[in-house]
C-alpha cells in the first residue's frame, strides 16, 4: 500500500499548484510572518490538516514554494538568455532577474527563511537547495563561455568568475531585501555594471 507521503502527490497536482501559488501570494501581500496553515487553507478551500497531509511540515511547504517560485523565474531566465542580443545584454538581464526588486521582495524573503531553517536540514533537502543554486550557476557559466568564445568578453575562468559573481549578487541581494540603509536597486545595478565593465570588457586587454 502506498505511503501517505507518496499517494497524494500523484492525485493533487493542480491543488498543489494552487497551494504554492497562494503561499507565494500571501508572502508578497502580507509577509512571511502572516503565512499560516490555517490562513493558507482558507485561501484554497482546504483544511490546515489537509495541507499538512500533502506537505508534511511547514518547512517542506516553504521549500516546495521556493522551488515552485524558482521554476517560474527559471522560465523567464531561459527566455532572456535565448534572445538574439549581445552576451553582455543578456548578462545584465540575468542579473536583473537574480536580484530582489527591493526591500521585502517575497522571493528573496522566502529564500532567506528557507536557508535559515535549513541549518539542521537533512542531506536530501540540502541537495534540493543546491539544485536551485546550480541552475543559476550553469546558465551564468554557459553565458560567460559563449561571450568569451565570440570575443565579447575577455578570457576568464568561467567557473570561478561565476562563483564569485553569485557571491557578489547574494551579498548585494541580501542588503536589498533587508532594506539596508543607503542601498537601493539602481545603485546595486550600477555597481554590477561597473564590475562587469572592469572584469569582462574585451577592449581592456
Amino acid at each position: 500500500m502506498p505511503s501517505p507521503a507518496r499517494r497524494p502527490r500523484r492525485r493533487l497536482q493542480q491543488p498543489r499548484e494552487q497551494v504554492l501559488a497562494a503561499a507565494m501570494a500571501t508572502i508578497a501581500a502580507e509577509g512571511l510572518d502572516r503565512l499560516t496553515m490555517a490562513g493558507l487553507g482558507r485561501e484554497v478551500g482546504m483544511s490546515s490538516g489537509h495541507i499538512l497531509y500533502y506537505f508534511g511540515t511547514k518547512d517542506e511547504l516553504l521549500v516546495q514554494t521556493l522551488q515552485w517560485s524558482e521554476e517560474q523565474l527559471g522560465a523567464e531566465r531561459r527566455a532572456a538568455l535565448s534572445r538574439r542580443v549581445p552576451a553582455r545584454e543578456r548578462l545584465d538581464a540575468l542579473v536583473a532577474l537574480y536580484l530582489p526588486e527591493g526591500h521585502r521582495d517575497p522571493r528573496w524573503t522566502l529564500w532567506l527563511e528557507v536557508w535559515n531553517r535549513s541549518q539542521n536540514a537533512d542531506d536530501e533537502t540540502r541537495e534540493r537547495q543546491l539544485d536551485l543554486e546550480l541552475a543559476w550557476h550553469r546558465d551564468l557559466v554557459a553565458l560567460l563561455v559563449e561571450g568569451i568564445s565570440k570575443g565579447e568578453f575577455r578570457p576568464v575562468d568561467a567557473e570561478r568568475f561565476a562563483t564569485r559573481t553569485r557571491a557578489l549578487l547574494d551579498g548585494f541581494g541580501t542588503h536589498l531585501v533587508v532594506g539596508l540603509p543607503g542601498t537601493d536597486r539602481d545603485q546595486v545595478l550600477a555597481h554590477l555594471r561597473d564590475f562587469f565593465d572592469e572584469s569582462l570588457s574585451a577592449d581592456r586587454d
